[in-house]
C-alpha cells in the first residue's frame, strides 16, 4: 500500500526524496523494522488474550520426563498469529502487491496459516488431542502446492515474457550453467516440496526458540538469493540465470520476494523475544506450517529447490530422524516381535534432550549449524 502511495507522490509531484521508496533495499529494511515493531507492540496483548482464554499448551505424556517439558503445560500457544500478523501487514504495506511472486507467497502463507490454525483450534479449544486429522492436514498442504504448481506450469506469462522457457526448470547447485527440467512431473514436485518443508518446520518446533530462530536464519539466506536472482546485473555476473539463445534470463520481479523475506526475518526476531527460553508463548501449527510452506514456495519461485536440503539442513535432519525412527521400530517389531529405536527419542532435538543436554544449549548449537548451512548455501553461487 505504502509502495503505491509514495510512488504516486513521487511521480505526481516530483517530491524530492520519495524516489527512495522504489528501492528494494530500503523497502526491505522498512518491512523488517515494521515487522519487528508490530511483534513487540502486539505480542504482549495477544499473549495476555491467550492466557485469559486459557489457550495453552496441553501436557504431552511422552515428554513429561524430558527436560523441563512438564513445566510447559499451560503456556499460551497459537502464537503463530503474532508471526503471521507481523509478517503479512508489513509485506502488504511495503511490497508491490501486484507482483505475482508476492501474490503467491501471501496466498501460501495465509492458506497454510489457516490449516495450522484449524489444527491448533481443534487441539486447544475443542480439546481434541490429535487436532486436525493427518489426512485432512495433508490435503490442505497438497492443495496449496497444487495451486502454486499449476499457476507456474500453466500461466508462465504471469511472471515474464520469457518465463515459459524455464517454468519447469531448476538450477543444480555447484554446477555451472547446469539445470534440470522436471517436465510433466513439475506440479507433483511442487506439491511434495511445499508439503515436506511445511511438515519439516512443524517437526522442528519442539524447543523454545528452535523453529522460529532457524526459520529466520534460512529466510535471511533466501532474501539474499532472491535479491541476486531478481537483479539482472548480479544474475549475469554470478551466472545464476538460465542460458537461452545466448542470453541470460534472470528471474524478473523475483526481487520483490526480498520484502516478504525481510518482513519474515523481522517478525521472527520479534517473536523470538517472547519465544526464547523460557518461552512465554509457543508458535503452534498456526505458525510452523505457514512458515515452512513459505520457505518451500520461495525456493520454488527462485528455482533453488535442490538447495533446500542444505539450507534447511536442520529441518531435514529433524524429519529424517522421525522417518528413520518410525521405520526402524516397525521393522524390528515385525522381525523380532519387539520394536527397537535408533534414537532415544525423535525428532532429533528430543534425542539430545534425553542425552542430558539442556534445551537452550541444543537450540544455540542448532542455530550455529543453521548459520553454517546458510553460508554454504550462499557459497554455491560462486563455487561452481
Amino acid at each position: 500500500m505504502l509502495y503505491y502511495l509514495f510512488d504516486w507522490i513521487h511521480k505526481s509531484f516530483s517530491t524530492p526524496g520519495f524516489g527512495i521508496f522504489q528501492y528494494l533495499t530500503f523497502r526491505a529494511a522498512a518491512a523488517a523494522i515494521s515487522a519487528l515493531l508490530l511483534s513487540y507492540i502486539f505480542a504482549p496483548k495477544i499473549i495476555k488474550f491467550l492466557k485469559k482464554k486459557q489457550i495453552g499448551e496441553q501436557a504431552k505424556q511422552e515428554l513429561q520426563k524430558v527436560g523441563n517439558h512438564s513445566l510447559k503445560a499451560g503456556t499460551p500457544t497459537m502464537g503463530g498469529l503474532i508471526v503471521l500478523f507481523s509478517l503479512i501487514i508489513p509485506t502488504i504495506l511495503w511490497a508491490n502487491i501486484g507482483n505475482i511472486y508476492i501474490i503467491l507467497i501471501l496466498i501460501t502463507t495465509i492458506w497454510l496459516g489457516g490449516v495450522g490454525f484449524l489444527d491448533d483450534y481443534l487441539k486447544v479449544i475443542k480439546k481434541m488431542p490429535n487436532g486436525l486429522m493427518g489426512r485432512y492436514k495433508l490435503v490442505g498442504q497438497l492443495s496449496i502446492g497444487l495451486i502454486i504448481g499449476c499457476v507456474i506450469y500453466f500461466f508462465p506469462q504471469l511472471f515474464s515474457d520469457t518465463y515459459y522457457l524455464i517454468h519447469t526448470v531448476t538450477t543444480i547447485p555447484f554446477l555451472k550453467e547446469a539445470s534440470f527440467n522436471f517436465g510433466y512431473f513439475y506440479i507433483p514436485i511442487v506439491m511434495f516440496v511445499v508439503t515436506a518443508t511445511s511438515n519439516a518446520v512443524n517437526l522442528t518446533d519442539g524447543l523454545d526458540g528452535l523453529s522460529i530462530g532457524t526459520v529466520g536464519i534460512a529466510t535471511l539466506a533466501l532474501a539474499i538469493m532472491a535479491y541476486l536472482s531478481g537483479n539482472v546485473q548480479y544474475a549475469q555476473y554470478l551466472n545464476i540465470g538460465f542460458p537461452s539463445n545466448g542470453t541470460e534470463i534472470y528471474l524478473k520481479g523475483s526481487g520483490e520476494l526480498v520484502i516478504f523475506c525481510a518482513a519474515l526475518v523481522g517478525s521472527a526476531l520479534g517473536f523470538l523475544w517472547f519465544n526464547s527460553y523460557p518461552a512465554q508463548v509457543f508458535m503452534g501449527d498456526t505458525g510452523s506450517l505457514a512458515l515452512g510452506g513459505a520457505i518451500g514456495v520461495i525456493s520454488i519461485l527462485i528455482k533453488k529447490e535442490f538447495l533446500l536440503p542444505v539450507l534447511g539442513g536442520v529441518f531435514f535432519a529433524e524429519t529424517l530422524s522421525v522417518i528413520i525412527q518410525v521405520n526402524y521400530f516397525k521393522y524390528t517389531k515385525k522381525k523380532y516381535g519387539e520394536g527397537k529405536r535408533i534414537f532415544k527419542m525423535a525428532p532429533l532435538h528430543h534425542h539430545f534432550e534425553k542425552s542430558g543436554i539442556h534445551e537452550s544449549k541444543i537450540v544455540a548449537r542448532f542455530y550455529i549449524i543453521a548459520v553454517l548451512l546458510a553460508i554454504l548455501t550462499l557459497s554455491t553461487f560462486k563455487l561452481r
